[in-house]
């Protein structure tokens, strides 16, 4: 196994008379690799909590105990002899020995329960738990200043990296590294099994066959709803926006396409204009005055991305996400969105930064008051219209188009060989989601129309 104790790190902090005890609630594959990753490759497992020197060390990582549902289930992870498995959350919660709680259960009812707890009663929380933070995200950091009013007692921290795009450090770097910056879009590829559909369709393979193929590999669940309907990159990008822009956009209110009407068709008019398809979570300043300078709008949607954009590079489960801002201009992270270790580690980053007390108080350092909030976002759009074929569509098509305002940029066709049953693609000039959902609906009134557009944002200028 590649987490032994041969390539175990060694350091100062392995000498610390008092270690940072740990209950980790959740033993499934990502608790599995945290639970390697500390035991045995940070030392935790060869840390009794006695020893005698350099007690300004930072504190070994030790987890001491386990609660999980059934404690006679194999696990596929070597539990150390020091760590108990225990079956009631109150005996992590209560214990005041343990310092900081690592959740890995999932859930928002359980697991709220469980870090609500936590947090009053003082212990760091860590959590992956994306849901949990975007449907809560204002009771948290209210509990947090709450805890955190007397300076004179340990600070509680709550660390949530793995929340967001698995392995790739994205929480961290919009928390510390544009502190001199001004963001002006966030765009995240943030669902590995998504992007690793849209991929596969891509190569012509049928969304059906596609997601029995994911649900096979284990990539996709046997209830897909939160991966294919956007719900989950939704629960990320609220996360990314109040981050990026200070702003808490409630989950709810944003606007959220999954990629169940994206066929092999959408991909070979993409490939015509030079673009892929990824599904995108978008957090994006509009501009009113100036550049950037308007309302924040925030949104879910399968994108038309250019072949030769950031963003088009994460292929297979992989993720992405590109940051524009002032100062660096548009900046890209990429990496594994998912997966034991990758998440695991982002975990242990987190672990290891409230041991080194380098874990930043305020969870979310930005706060704006002052930004107004308008998901009826500007884009321009990719319009596929399915038609019994006869004349006059194109121009009935402008007509509609021109009484929503709507400016058409484009009009594309593939060869004909089914006059019963054709597709034809409007592209359009920036407008608003509300004028094109206006537009579709119309057309879909349409004696031509086989049932409604499929409507798509696409990135013209970057």
């Amino acid at each position: 196994h590649p987490y032994t104790h041969q390539n175990k790190i060694m350091s100062p902090s392995s000498h610390l008379a008092r270690p940072l005890r740990i209950g980790m609630i959740g033993a499934g594959t990502v608790g599995g690799g945290v639970y390697e990753l500390i035991m045995n490759r940070l030392g935790g497992g060869n840390n009794s909590g006695s020893s005698t020197s350099k007690s300004s060390s930072p504190p070994t990582p030790i987890i001491t105990k386990i609660c999980v549902r059934d404690a006679t289930k194999p696990r596929d992870f070597t539990i150390d002899a020091s760590t108990q498995i225990v079956t009631d959350v109150q005996s992590i919660l209560n214990d005041s020995d343990i310092d900081l709680v690592v959740e890995v259960a999932g859930g928002v009812t359980f697991a709220k329960d469980a870090v609500y707890a936590s947090l009053k009663s003082g212990k760091s929380v860590v959590t992956a738990n994306k849901a949990l933070i975007a449907e809560n995200l204002e009771e948290i950091v209210d509990m947090l200043n709450e805890q955190n009013k007397d300076t004179t007692k340990r600070s509680v921290k709550f660390g949530y990296e793995a929340s967001v795009c698995g392995g790739i450090p994205i929480i961290h770097a919009l928390q510390s590294s544009y502190t001199g910056d001004i963001i002006n879009e966030v765009m995240g590829i943030c669902n590995g099994t998504t992007n690793y559909m849209l991929g596969k369709m891509e190569d012509g393979v049928d969304y059906d066959e596609v997601l029995k193929e994911a649900q096979d590999l284990g990539f996709a669940e046997a209830d897909p709803t939160a991966d294919v309907e956007g719900h989950d990159v939704r629960a990320k990008i609220a996360i990314l926006a109040k981050l990026a822009f200070g702003t808490t956009v409630p989950v709810e209110t944003i606007p959220c396409m999954g990629i169940t009407n994206v066929s092999v068709v959408d991909f070979a008019y993409a490939k015509s204009m030079g673009c892929t398809i990824k599904l995108i979570g978008t957090a994006v300043r509009q501009s009113k005055f100036g550049e950037h300078d308007g309302a924040l709008s925030v949104y879910v949607s399968p994108k038309l991305v250019p072949n030769d954009h950031l963003l088009a590079s994460a292929t297979g489960c992989g993720n992405a996400v590109a940051v524009d801002s002032a100062n660096l201009g548009t900046a890209s992270y990429t990496g594994p969105g998912a997966g034991r270790y990758p998440t695991a580690n982002s975990i242990v980053a987190d672990v290891m930064r409230v041991a080194n007390d380098t874990c930043p108080i305020l969870p979310f350092p930005l706060e704006s008051s002052d930004i107004e909030i308008d998901n009826d976002y500007a884009s321009a759009f990719y319009i596929r219209i399915s038609f019994r074929d006869g004349l006059g569509i194109v121009r009935s098509v402008g007509e509609l188009a021109e009484s929503q305002g709507v400016s058409i940029h484009s009009i594309l066709q593939q060869p004909i060989s089914d006059r019963l049953a054709a597709d034809t693609v409007v592209t359009t000039e920036a407008c608003k989601l509300s004028q094109v959902q206006a537009l579709c609906a119309l057309i879909e009134k349409e004696d031509y129309a086989l049932g409604s557009p499929v409507l798509m944002p696409l990135i013209s200028e970057y």
